[in-house]
């Protein structure tokens, strides 16, 4: 269960990630009182894979910042990671930047709430921004960025 951030950690771990040259994409706090659990998601400003050694660097840069500090307990437990593969799509610069990919996206204006298939990007008409999505049948759903309940990314195996 995700606990509570405190302003200051996550301006620290936030200013931490950014002078360490990446973006933090999401801080969860979990664990216990007294051993609390810190998960930091970084991301790449130039949009290139986040790789274990960047993880490593950030999370020696965030330990530096937070070890001896009286911001969380001595006995904290830090774990840095990319958003994962089937990241989600959260503002209009990832729909921008993944199209292309395969999505699934869930929202109340989509006939059957939700929809699979090609990132063909965004529409920006009429100041509103609209994601494209085109389904393995072809057809084109548009679907108001406001409205998206979830948009992620979907992994497809080879076999």
């Amino acid at each position: 269960m995700a606990a509570p951030i405190a302003a200051a950690v996550q301006q620290v771990v936030d200013s931490a990630v950014t002078e360490a040259g990446f973006e933090l994409f999401s801080l969860i706090g979990g664990g216990t009182r007294n051993r609390p659990l810190l998960e930091v998601r970084i991301d790449r400003p130039d949009g290139t894979k986040v790789t274990i050694e960047d993880c490593a660097a950030v999370s020696r840069a965030i330990e530096a910042v937070l070890d001896g500090s009286s911001l969380v307990a001595e006995t904290y437990r830090l774990e840095v990671s990319s958003p994962g593969m089937d990241r989600p799509l959260r503002h209009a610069a990832d729909w921008r930047r993944f199209a292309g990919r395969r999505v699934a996206v869930t929202s109340g204006s989509l006939v059957g709430s939700r929809v699979e298939g090609m990132l063909k990007g965004i529409d920006e008409d009429d100041d509103v921004e609209t994601g494209i999505v085109q389904d393995d049948q072809g057809t084109e759903h548009r679907v108001a960025l406001a409205d998206v309940k979830t948009a992620r990314l979907v992994v497809t195996w080879n076999r």
